[in-house]
């Protein structure tokens, strides 16, 4: 090919592609969003999340699609979010919907429930084995779809002025814990409350509280909550892995070019590997730290564990029972579950029974 010809080619191809740039430009709207968070800004593993989850959407789209992220109280409480994204208050929410079993007990199938799933087993039931179209079908009754976006792994068993030492001493424990996990140690007579995260601290210090869980280590030092209770617990056996959802309103969902919906789910999907991988990376040091500073770990006695295990299934067929669609899912759930926990017991739970009681590596 001569040397004008090439240049005469590559002329008319630069051109096309000025012409087609503005072209795609001008046929993409802008569009802002709001998405309020259950979170305080203080806390930047969850809160953190959520930010960069829209700061993904936006590069995604060439800054067309603007999230801006609220923390809990700045639009709407830290336990409305769900109502005011159903109704259109804002376009779309960060949140751990077991906040809402009150509402719909179902939805804790959704966050995370107690002996449940651990974060892989979690990703696998709704992914690959059916649990995505029941969850998706569950909110489209509140006018609000909903995507996956972070897991914070299995919990601890959070902050106490006392130690439990047995079962009975959860009689009459005021303790600050959401989701099914109160109603089942309601059982055990726990007087449970549901308070918002940037509450806990002050209920403790007030003693308005004899108790409150929350999430780990990292999240738990922010909060300050080692000043306030002395004994710190494991495990979390009310959620074992608790997933956070993004949510947002379905007649904004659908009026979203199909590009954006995209943006949205890709983002929310890869902060839902990031956050668990944030999580399990701070965690650790931040533990050190509250033990050095006079935290006392203590572990749940067996019996106690027994204990809430038996009430656990025993909330759960009581809901059953009452509720189609808590059914509905929590019988396709068991089944992946009893399956899976087979597995894990094969493959996982013997090699990190045997590394976890093995040396250090030096």
């Amino acid at each position: 090919m001569k040397r004008r010809d090439f240049l005469a080619q590559m002329a008319v191809g630069a051109a096309a592609t000025a012409v087609a740039a503005p072209a795609l430009a001008q046929g993409t709207p802008s569009i802002k969003w709001r998405m309020a968070t259950s979170w305080p800004k203080s806390l930047d593993t969850i809160y953190g999340s959520a930010a960069a989850m829209c700061k993904r959407i936006s590069e995604l789209t060439d800054g067309k699609f603007d999230v801006t992220p609220f923390a809990g109280g700045e639009i709407v409480g830290a336990t409305q979010v769900l109502d005011a994204t159903k109704n259109k208050t804002i376009e779309c929410s960060h949140t751990l919907t077991s906040f809402f079993t009150g509402k719909n007990p179902a939805y804790a199938f959704d966050g995370g429930i107690a002996y449940g799933m651990n974060a892989r087993q979690q990703n696998a039931w709704y992914y690959e084995a059916g649990g995505k179209a029941l969850i998706q079908e569950l909110f489209a009754k509140d006018n609000v779809v909903s995507f996956p976006c972070g897991n914070t792994g299995v919990q601890m068993g959070g902050w106490y002025r006392k130690e439990i030492k047995a079962v009975e001493d959860l009689n009459g424990l005021k303790m600050r814990i959401g989701g099914l996990g109160g109603r089942i140690l309601a059982k055990l007579g726990v007087v449970s409350q549901q308070i918002a995260p940037g509450d806990i601290y002050p209920s403790l210090e007030r003693g308005t509280i004899d108790a409150a869980e929350w999430i780990g280590p990292y999240d738990d030092e922010k909060l300050g909550f080692a000043k306030v209770a002395k004994y710190y617990y494991t495990p979390g056996w009310w959620e074992g892995s608790a997933q956070i959802t993004a949510l947002a309103n379905k007649e904004s969902w659908d009026a979203l070019p199909a590009l954006y919906k995209i943006a949205f789910e890709t983002a929310a999907t890869e902060q839902n590997l990031i956050m668990l991988a944030s999580y399990d990376a701070k965690n650790p040091q931040a533990l050190k730290r509250l033990l050095a500073s006079g935290v006392e770990l203590r572990a749940f006695p067996q019996p106690v564990m027994d204990a809430t295990y038996k009430a656990t299934v025993e909330v759960f067929n009581e809901i059953a029972a009452s509720s189609p669609d808590f059914k509905k899912i929590y019988d396709p759930w068991k089944a992946f579950l009893n399956e899976s926990n087979a597995w894990m017991r094969l493959s996982d739970y013997r090699l990190d029974s045997a590394r976890f009681s093995a040396p250090k590596w030096a």
